[in-house]
């Protein structure tokens, strides 16, 4: 009978799959990673003359675009998008960013090719809602 015991190879850990694993978990998190840029909106704001508000704590801004499409500050300060572009729907963020407040200032900042029935639509719910602050931004005029 032979009771020897085999010897067995030393058990050695190979790093080169492991290595392959890591670089193929890399490119998989560079491929599929979306790099969120701040949302901003190209709007061209019509010229006009005249002095900067003083910053307030706490502001309204409805941007509107030049397809018409409002776009509403939220407390982050960045602008988003309204569901639809029915009144009701504008209505009801206009409520919900004001909370119980109608002396907050309200922006409209509405691109210069805006249509026109859409900042008037803005103004008739803003006035609507009672607020009495509301301001247009517009972009300083460049002398030269």
């Amino acid at each position: 009978m032979n009771f020897s015991r085999h010897k067995r190879p030393p058990l050695e850990i190979t790093l080169t799959p492991m290595i392959d694993v890591v670089f193929l978990l890399l490119i998989f998190f560079m491929v599929t990673t979306t790099f969120n840029q701040q949302a901003e909106l190209k709007i061209n704001l019509p010229e006009a003359q005249g002095s900067e508000s003083a910053e307030t704590e706490k502001m309204i801004i409805l941007t509107i675009d030049a397809a018409g499409i409002y776009f509403i500050s939220g407390d982050d300060g960045l602008p988003h998008p309204l569901v639809n572009q029915q009144k009701s729907t504008l209505t009801r963020a206009l409520r919900q960013a004001a909370g119980n407040s109608r002396q907050i200032p309200f922006i409209i900042s509405a691109d210069a090719k805006a249509p026109h029935q859409a900042v008037v639509t803005a103004l008739d719910i803003a006035s609507h809602l009672g607020f009495s602050r509301i301001t247009f931004a517009t972009k300083s005029i460049t002398r030269k």
